[in-house]
């Protein structure tokens, strides 16, 4: 029983060179669109005034700094892995030709809490601000239908009730789940079209707000720790705020990733893939630094701990006409997210399944669509069924450390297929990568360990689960062992 046997490169390339049931309709821009799509949700405009407020004030801007950093060295490591192969699978592909089977396992049972558990989380929060949008236009979602089963909700009229499950959020996720079986050309040019909105009402609040900056705000710009009857608290303030911070931002950054699981529906990938990867995620770095710096400028980071942090601090600086719009763009935010994570997550099943280590019928493709629909479908209900009964209780931190733990394995990836096939030929090669791999993998690991034990209990819980199923039935199935 070889638990450690791997795929060539050489046969990826020549299968995704040959293999053409997926449709390649992807260009470098729908690429960089499609991460700037995942990045861009719940981390700009929410945990930027939560982080700020609870563990990092002012110094949130190096939260987000520190994250993007790791973000970028493991980026690096994605594109050289994409270009040289093409295939859809990101991390799990990667896995599986330089680390083996088991691991290559570990990283897609992972990716799964990255990707579905992610669309969880991001459903609901579009279900909170589109509830609170329509509110606003005169439109009312029925109290019960508007939370997790079981929630006390107050509704508009004050009174308080208990809800049945979130309708918005299934809505959203079935409307998303149609827009991918139908096609990824049509997923990319919606998701673009979101894109653009969003990214002009983050550039319309950078402008208009950076004139009621008050730099006393930034005063003490990293504040001092918090100490509870004579014992300083990890986490709140001080550098450890920051790093736990940078943590918990993190999850904003989750999605640029899932950019390398369309690498077999790219045009070009070999050249479009480390611009997708890249350019979406130096984007998304710059524009997050200089949102966390104008709202923490703009007023006392002890304000912010509010759902809508960006809309209060746009409200400061004398912008209440932007409060609806830049609702409007969380909910075109949120949504592009969703589409991306669904997406991502459909093709890491879609692999898995060609490779044995699932049911078979989970990779056949539409005949008209040339999309994995059947995995599309089934993602999209069960993801459908978790947002419509689950609170968002810790699940960004379920994400986030399932996020890191790839990072850390594709870094160290990168390095073993340095090793064992150095002579590959590479359209994209990872600069400095005896520098830039090692930081990818310890930073990740750096950031895994500021998260708090029960996110660790539940991660040990999730992969016991999945060495059950792999020992159960993938290792008996896979392709590779017959």
């Amino acid at each position: 029983m070889d638990l450690f046997r791997r795929k060539s490169v050489t046969a990826l390339q020549q299968e995704a060179a040959s293999d053409n049931s997926l449709k390649r309709a992807l260009g470098a821009l729908n690429l960089t669109t499609l991460g700037i799509g995942a990045i861009i949700g719940t981390g700009i405009f929410v945990l930027t005034g939560t982080v700020a407020a609870l563990n990092s004030g002012p110094a949130v801007v190096l939260s987000f700094t520190f994250a993007g950093v790791a973000s970028i060295f493991a980026a690096l490591c994605y594109s050289e892995f994409a270009s040289l192969v093409p295939m859809a699978g990101s991390a799990y592909t990667y896995g599986y030709a330089t680390l083996g089977e088991l691991i290559a396992w570990i990283i897609g049972w992972d990716l799964i809490l990255e990707y579905a558990l992610g669309a969880v989380t991001v459903a609901i929060g579009w279900s909170g601000y589109v509830v609170s949008f329509l509110h606003d236009v005169g439109i009312s979602v029925p109290c019960a239908l508007s939370a997790a089963r079981g929630a006390a909700v107050t509704c508009a009229d004050g009174t308080t009730t208990t809800a049945i499950f979130n309708l918005p959020a299934v809505i959203i996720i079935a409307l998303v789940t149609t827009l991918l079986v139908i096609g990824i050309k049509e997923s990319a040019n919606v998701n673009s079209v979101i894109v653009i909105i969003k990214v002009v009402v983050v550039l319309l609040f950078i402008v208009g707000a950076a004139h009621a900056i008050n730099t006393a705000n930034w005063h003490p710009f990293i504040p001092p720790q918090t100490v509870k009857d004579g014992v300083p608290v990890a986490g709140e303030f001080g550098w450890s705020g920051v790093f736990t911070g940078a943590a918990i931002v993190f999850f904003a950054y989750i999605g640029f990733d899932a950019v390398s699981t369309a690498a077999q529906e790219a045009k070009n990938p070999q050249k479009d893939m480390p611009i997708g990867i890249i350019g979406s995620l130096l984007i998304c770095t710059i524009l997050y630094i200089l949102v966390s710096g104008i709202a923490t400028g703009i007023m006392s980071y002890k304000e912010l701990n509010v759902p809508d942090p960006i809309a209060v601090a746009a409200d400061r600086a004398g912008l209440g006409w932007m409060a609806t719009l830049i609702k409007l763009g969380a909910i075109a935010g949120l949504s592009s997210v969703i589409l991306v994570m669904l997406l991502g997550q459909s093709r890491v099943f879609y692999s898995m399944s060609r490779d044995g280590l699932l049911p078979q019928f989970v990779n056949k493709v539409h005949p008209r669509f040339q999309t994995p629909y059947i995995t599309s479908i089934v993602t999209g209900i069960g993801v459908a069924f978790f947002a419509a009964i689950l609170p968002i209780r810790d699940a960004a931190s379920l994400v986030s450390i399932g996020t890191l733990l790839a990072f850390v394995i594709v870094s160290v990836g990168i390095l073993v297929l340095r090793v064992r096939e150095p002579d590959l030929p590479r359209v994209f090669r990872t600069p400095a990568v005896w520098a830039v791999a090692p930081l990818g993998a310890f930073s990740a690991a750096w950031l895994m360990k500021s998260l708090p034990w029960v996110t660790w209990e539940r991660l040990i819980i999730w992969f016991a689960i999945g060495m059950v199923v792999y020992f159960g039935y993938s290792i008996k199935h896979s392709r590779l062992a017959k």
